[in-house]
């Protein structure tokens, strides 16, 4: 784990947290499959924002339970807020959001869902 930092393209949002690059995952759900979100997470106490909450735009769907965040000037989304599994606290982070990291050198492990 490290203390990492990341925003959006256009620079407005910003934020750190601390999340491994060694647990990550991609996603076949309507959104995640889009986006092609390689997906890092970190417990709510771990992610701070930075600057630039203000310029978030949230968007949900499905069961309600994770707020996904994108900046409202470049439409960029670099993390969302949610409840993961038991009901804990968490930012998921996009990790292709993350300053001076090398996506095609990670291995994210493929998640089906479109099953949940």
């Amino acid at each position: 784990m490290a203390r990492r930092q990341g925003g959006c393209q256009c620079g407005k949002v910003r934020f750190e947290a601390e999340v491994g690059l060694e647990d990550l995952i991609t996603c076949n759900c309507s959104r995640c499959g889009k986006l092609g979100s390689v997906l890092a997470f970190a417990a709510e106490a771990d992610f701070s924002p930075l600057q630039g909450e203000d310029a978030l735009t949230a968007y949900s769907f499905n069961t309600g339970k994770i707020s996904h965040l994108f900046c409202s000037t470049c439409g960029i989304e670099p993390f969302a807020r949610g409840e993961g599994p038991g009901g804990v606290r968490m930012a998921a982070i996009n990790v292709r959001c993350l300053d001076e990291i090398d996506v095609f050198a990670l291995e994210p492990t493929p998640v089906n869902g479109k099953a949940f």
